[in-house]
């Protein structure tokens, strides 16, 4: 078995590879055999040692990630050999409201998908829709949760409601299609064309270019006979939270979902942006083993597909870190495992 475990902090290349042999699965666990894992702006920051979560020394890397279940526990009744899996991103909360004996995460505090076999208990794993492919199941357990409880979270999302995203970043793709699912329409900011393209590809309705126009929400506001957007997917602050409340509708939601800024900077809303305002700020990050399964469900119901942007090999993982850094595509960067 081979997998990558991050020694040392830093840089990609010290994301170094093991091998060894898969571990026999315990009473209550699962053992996976993994097809593709996926990376999310979390895992640079745990390579980079910026993660508000310290992970631990060794951990096998990423969150995400998909494969087949090849042995079972004997007290295992979740799954059997030959189903389709994903992990979840908080393996021990199942349900309800995130607490802090509940805060283990995959790739980070304990071990991740970025190996050939991984071994997780039963509680700790969703079935996969049948019609994805193993690159795009392996895409959906962290940037799909946060949008799935971005749109969700607070109430059910009215049809016919006005979603405003922004940026083309892994969660805003995602929000834009469960937004279109629910019968929302979307209004994107964007600011840049392939960025612009892939948006409007997955039903985004209006695409905002914040280059050409730096004060977008008003063009939010224009575009919505100036009752602005009911829901506000808020993954670039805190620069944009201004806009994004200048944006939102007289009692909508602004869903702050970024962890860490490029660069140290407060959150801050002028007097005149909320003088007029009754929406309602509130934080989400990610979501629990039942978030998963129902944004799963939502994605096999519609026929969803995650956006992928570029697909790495397994002997090519560094590349994948580094061409994630980069930020050279849009769409998940997803690295084959099996095959």
């Amino acid at each position: 078995m081979r997998a990558y475990r991050l020694d040392r902090p830093g840089r990609p290349d010290g994301l170094v590879l093991h091998h060894g042999e898969p571990a026999d699965p315990g009473p209550t666990e699962v053992l996976v055999r993994v097809h593709a894992a996926a990376l999310n702006r979390r895992d640079a920051l745990i390579l980079s040692g910026r993660y508000p979560l310290p992970a631990r020394p060794g951990v096998i890397a990423l969150s995400d990630g998909a494969g087949e279940v090849v042995a079972v526990g004997a007290q295992v009744t979740r799954f059997r050999v030959g189903d389709r899996v994903t992990g979840s991103y908080f393996p021990r909360w199942t349900a309800g409201r995130l607490r802090p004996d509940l805060a283990d995460q995959l790739g980070c505090t304990v071990d991740g998908l970025l190996t050939e076999y991984a071994v997780l208990d039963e509680q700790a794993l969703a079935a996969v829709p049948a019609h994805l492919a193993w690159t795009e199941a392996a895409a959906l357990s962290c940037a799909g949760v946060a949008a799935w409880r971005a749109l969700t979270g607070g109430g059910p999302l009215i049809p016919g409601s006005t979603v405003l995203t922004l940026g083309s970043g892994d969660v805003s793709l995602c929000a834009v299609q469960f937004a279109k699912a629910h019968g929302c329409r979307v209004l994107a900011v964007s600011g840049s064309a392939a960025g612009a393209e892939r948006l409007t590809a997955l039903g985004a309705d209006h695409v905002l270019d914040r280059r050409r126009t730096p004060e977008w929400s008003a063009e939010v506001r224009r575009l919505t006979d100036g009752a602005g957007a009911d829901l506000v997917v808020e993954t670039h602050g805190p620069a944009t939270i201004d806009q994004s409340v200048r944006a939102a509708a007289l009692y909508g939601q602004i869903v702050l979902l970024w962890v860490v800024s490029d660069e140290p900077a407060a959150l801050r809303i002028t007097d005149e942006a909320y003088a007029g305002s009754l929406a309602t700020i509130r934080r989400e990050f990610v979501g629990s083993r039942t978030d998963l399964e129902t944004m799963l469900r939502a994605v096999g119901q519609h026929g969803l597909r995650p956006a992928v942007g570029r697909e790495f090999g397994f002997d090519e993982v560094p590349d994948a870190y580094r061409h994630f850094l980069a930020r050279e595509s849009v769409g998940k960067v997803v690295i084959r495992v099996a095959g």
